[in-house]
């Protein structure tokens, strides 16, 4: 793990990273009909991903190199609770692979998608307000 102030600096990189993938998600979003779904459900995924490892950076927890979502969580201290079920994290640790690559998938529906977005900014609220004392903002 970085030294705190290291931490600091590396963890405000994830977030800006997470806040783009959000930016991503979201936008694209507004093409309705016409929305690339996959793609949406991919960048907020990616958002939670790194909105938690951010989070784990400044509480000095290490993780191993993962995108599960459940793995990640899982390493939080048990005080901390995200908005996600397991069945919620599981299907965003799916959007890692199942639909960055072509292959056999179900392209998620508009609904889905737009779930994935609401989830991603849940995560990234929890992990921002976990954080309100650290001096990353």
């Amino acid at each position: 793990m970085p030294e705190p102030d290291k931490a600091v600096t590396v963890a405000r990189e994830w977030l800006a990273k997470a806040d783009n993938d959000l930016k991503t998600a979201a936008h694209t979003l507004k093409l309705g009909a016409d929305c690339p779904t996959d793609t949406v459900c991919f960048h907020a995924r990616q958002c939670v991903e790194k909105c938690l490892k951010a989070g784990l950076i400044v509480l000095g927890i290490a993780f191993p190199r993962t995108h599960d979502i459940e793995v990640l969580i899982g390493l939080m201290p048990k005080h901390v609770r995200f908005p996600l079920a397991i069945e919620q994290q599981r299907r965003l640790t799916e959007y890692a692979t199942a639909m960055r690559y072509p292959g056999p998938y179900d392209v998620p529906k508009l609904s889905e998608a737009k779930e994935a977005v609401r989830l991603a900014r849940a995560t990234r609220h929890e992990v921002r307000r976990l954080l309100e004392d650290e001096p990353l903002f």
